[in-house]
């Protein structure tokens, strides 16, 4: 490990044809643990016809405004699940109601009765189309065929204009807590596409562009070009990650849930690629080291008198969540150590 304020930047020396041949396979794995075009068609027909009837139940007596995707579909950094035995991809959905549902859904008890009131529209709607069905805490979980998941979670408008994104601010129920807590999933994804949008800066642009062009043309696999690639550099890093953290967890045994969630590492990198993106960097490959070496430090760490460590990394879009409360668990702070390292 490196020294706090030390700078591996200035001993590391990368060449620009070996960061482009990173461009390239980081592009082509991306490709191959994403969804196909076909994939995607089938995936947003299915849950689109499950948005469509959400909208139209008697229940929510018009409620409902909108389903529309968020996380990983909507920032472009969607991979397999962790189960290699499962086909299909998960989605995580948003049933958007108006603010006219705090009327019936509000007071005492109101965020379990909307919960309620998702499950059993939904179990209709499983049941006509023979689809698997799961409740959880804080959204219930459709099973399609081919093994996709989609979690419809309810978020009541809310909006809180001194946030960032604040006019996209909602309240979620949670079941446990039987109350509402603050959520902002369409802030959180426009402030992920603020950060991928900076240009990186590249010393070695102009060799790295004609280095990746000669690794397209060795290779038969049709990948776009180095500025489209450079464009959603932080999409592809995001997966790389997602999926080098599903490959070293996922032999783990069934019920050892110790691998570093999505919300919390897309959190991470967003996080550092916004910040040394714009520092000059030799190419990707360069960058991408430099993300990994600052993951650790872009969160707060609170040793207790327990000798229980709390992690806090939050959400500028939405109140007193924290994105990285699932990760305070000892064997789960010391599985993220390891996997960074």
């Amino acid at each position: 490990m490196n020294r706090p304020g030390h700078h591996p930047r200035a001993m590391r020396k990368i060449t620009a044809s070996a960061s482009a041949r990173f461009t390239y396979l980081a592009e082509a794995i991306a490709r191959t643990f994403e969804p196909t075009a076909t994939q995607l068609e089938e995936l947003e027909r299915a849950y689109n016809a499950t948005g469509e009837y959400l909208i139209d139940c008697p229940e929510f007596e018009g409620l409902v405004e909108q389903v529309h995707a968020q996380g990983s579909r909507q920032m472009g950094t969607i991979v397999r699940p962790m189960d290699a035995n499962r086909e299909g991809f998960d989605i995580d959905l948003v049933v958007r109601l108006s603010k006219a549902a705090v009327v019936r859904y509000g007071g005492l008890g109101g965020a379990t009765l909307l919960l309620e009131h998702l499950y059993v529209v939904l179990k209709r709607y499983a049941e006509r189309h023979g689809l698997g069905i799961e409740r959880w805490e804080r959204c219930v979980t459709l099973i399609y065929s081919g093994g996709m998941r989609a979690d419809f979670a309810p978020v009541i408008d809310d909006p809180l204009q001194v946030l960032p994104y604040g006019e996209h601010h909602g309240r979620i129920p949670d079941r446990e807590r039987k109350n509402y807590l603050s959520t902002n999933p369409k802030g959180y994804c426009l402030g992920f596409d603020a950060a991928a949008a900076v240009s990186p800066v590249f010393r070695l642009s102009e060799a790295l562009t004609a280095d990746f062009a000669e690794a397209r043309k060795a290779d038969l696999v049709p990948l776009p070009g180095v500025d489209e690639v450079f464009a959603r550099l932080l999409s592809r890093f995001v997966q790389l990650g997602k999926v080098h953290r599903n490959i070293s967890f996922g032999e783990l045994e069934a019920g050892s849930d110790i691998a570093p969630t999505s919300v919390f590492l897309t959190s991470l990198f967003a996080k550092a690629y916004a910040f040394l993106a714009p520092q000059p960097h030799d190419g990707p490959l360069d960058l991408f080291f430099d993300i990994v070496e600052l993951l650790p430090k872009l969160f707060e760490r609170e040793v207790l008198q327990s000798g229980k460590e709390v992690w806090t990394l939050m959400n500028p879009c939405a109140l007193s969540d924290n994105l990285a409360a699932s990760m305070n668990e000892s064997k789960r702070q010391q599985a993220f150590s390891q996997w960074q390292q």
